[in-house]
């Protein structure tokens, strides 16, 4: 059995990303070296996609941005399943309620 491989505060790291960081191992070093809410907020942004090609473009574009030195995904508004933080108000809007940005 392969090494377990650091989850987040709150997400799991799912096969396919699991796959994505073992096949490299600078990239799995790159992860490592991630703090929890770091990882956590690559790990809900994969998990966020509502379709496999999605999700599986979002892998290949954390792989990327980790190899850049990117230590959060880029235009993520963040992990809503936080709970030692309330959602800002765009969070709320959009990604809890569905509403749409607010004007």
């Amino acid at each position: 059995m392969a090494d377990p491989i650091a989850p987040g505060t709150l997400h799991a790291v799912a096969d396919d990303v699991a796959k994505a960081l073992r096949a490299d191992a600078n990239l799995l070093a790159r992860w490592e070296g991630l703090t929890p809410l770091g990882r956590n907020e690559f790990l809900c942004w994969i998990e966020d996609a509502k379709q496999a090609a999605t999700r599986a473009r979002r892998i290949e574009r954390m792989a990327h941005e980790l190899r850049a030195g990117k230590r959060r995904p880029c235009c993520w508004a963040g992990c809503i399943h936080r709970t030692d933080k309330a959602p800002g108000p765009w969070q709320q809007a959009v990604l809890i309620d569905g509403k749409g940005a607010k004007r």
